[in-house]
């Protein structure tokens, strides 16, 4: 099933040249419009984009960061007046100043078709009814899913996050065939059904379209086997305008970029662009993005990008799942650990639950780690063997994942914090006394 077939099965050759087309006009766009580029782009003695002559001059192109965005908070890096802006959303903010993006009424009919194309990959269809379980507000996702679920026709109950009885009553009441949530608090529902009492039979769930936060391919055979629904990803953020930019096809080999809106590469750690199937950076550029474009956007995402053609027939580049994020990414006695790689070992493993969290701390200059795991039965605590047995097991897992030792603790059924938007689950004492 495609929403623009034309689009999304274009060939290479096609696509290519209009995105040469796009990007060529985004980048004069950008020089005229927009006096943080201006400067840039002078400065790079790129100027107005006369000098892009290949896709390969992108490269040419200075890097945008998140920095930039907040330096220029709120309204600085807009493209046109606010009396053509008809949407303002911003990101939570958790760490600074929020990142705020703009929407003329061109890029949210733009930003409803990208994420109808994700919705139609992911297996929904007019006939479906789905149930939006991100938190509404400034955030993205609620609203970005919403409007292009209605694009595509398909019925949308607006529940917002938490409340979890009522959103269980309403998957039963109102027939809900589709969830729309982040993987953390759709685990958390798949939990919360099996706690309920009702058998799945009173559910006709059979879709998840899941994002805000990475879902490791563990973390979605829990949720589809708890909830007998088939899981898709996709990809967005607040500084590209929200999701829709990438998103999975029925094969699930990677996500399919919305190539004739957004232009990826990859870059390592010395900025330097590196060639397909390589792992590192994403970077982004806006092809269309009218109110707030944004030229070689830094994502901080690690993935790698697939141009190989995919057996659904979209010729659009494939992202992997993202790996983490450079500033997700722990260093500890030297060695680079993600969250996603201790995720992946913790959850199918026998007698213990899908909730963790990470703590890390300094002693004496010399970092530790400490992964605290929820069991499943609470009576396993007194069975010393077996806890030990475990324990032991877990840590054998982890150290040959990751070359490092861990420190394992067992704790009791649901003694450790359930998240309903993004999962938080590192907490980092290292700089406390």
């Amino acid at each position: 099933m495609y929403f623009q077939k034309n689009i999304e099965t274009m060939k290479r050759s096609e696509l290519n040249a209009l995105q040469l087309t796009k990007l060529k006009k985004m980048v004069s766009y950008c020089y005229n419009n927009v006096p943080f580029y201006h400067e840039k782009l002078t400065e790079a003695n790129v100027f107005d984009g006369s000098k892009i002559k290949d896709l390969s001059d992108l490269q040419y192109i200075p890097f945008t960061t998140k920095d930039d965005i907040r330096e220029n908070y709120p309204f600085n890096m807009m493209a046109r007046p606010m009396k053509d802006i008809v949407r303002v959303h911003a990101s939570s903010g958790t760490t600074g100043k929020p990142t705020v993006g703009v929407y003329t009424k061109e890029d949210l009919d733009i930003w409803s078709d990208c994420v109808a194309r994700v919705a139609t990959a992911g297996g929904a269809t007019a006939d479906d009814i789905i149930q939006i379980s991100f938190g509404y507000g400034l955030f993205t996702g609620a609203l970005g899913l919403h409007y292009g679920l209605e694009k595509l026709g398909a019925t949308v109950i607006p529940a917002s996050s938490g409340n979890t009885k009522k959103q269980l009553m309403m998957f039963r009441d109102f027939g809900v065939t589709g969830l729309v949530a982040t993987p953390s608090y759709a685990l958390y529902l798949s939990e919360a059904v099996k706690d309920a009492g009702f058998p799945l039979s009173d559910y006709r769930l059979r879709l998840g379209i899941l994002g805000s936060e990475p879902c490791t391919p563990e973390m979605r055979e829990e949720i589809e086997k708890n909830l007998n629904i088939t899981v898709s990803d996709n990809y967005g953020m607040t500084e590209l305008g929200g999701p829709g930019v990438s998103g999975d096809c029925p094969v699930r080999k990677g996500m399919h970029f919305a190539e004739d809106h957004f232009l990826p590469e990859i870059i390592n750690k010395d900025c330097q662009v590196q060639p397909e199937g390589t792992v590192g950076e994403l970077v982004v550029t806006t092809l269309s993005r009218q109110g707030m474009p944004v030229l070689r956007y830094r994502t901080k995402d690690i993935t790698r990008l697939d141009y190989s053609p995919c057996e659904c027939g979209r010729t659009h580049v494939r992202m992997s799942k993202t790996l983490g994020r450079t500033d997700d990414m722990l260093i500890i006695k030297g060695v680079n650990v993600f969250p996603s790689q201790i995720e992946s070992v913790l959850i199918g493993t026998p007698h213990i639950g899908p909730h963790y969290q990470l703590i890390v701390r300094r002693k004496n200059f010399r970092d530790s780690l400490e992964v605290k795991v929820e069991l499943i039965d609470g009576s396993l605590l007194v069975n010393f063997s077996g806890l030990e047995a475990l324990q032991r097991d877990i840590h054998d897992k982890l150290k040959s994942v990751l070359g490092l030792e861990t420190k394992v603790t067992l704790v009791e059924p649901k003694s450790l914090e359930r998240f309903q938007g993004k999962a938080k689950r590192v907490l980092d004492l290292r700089n406390e006394s």
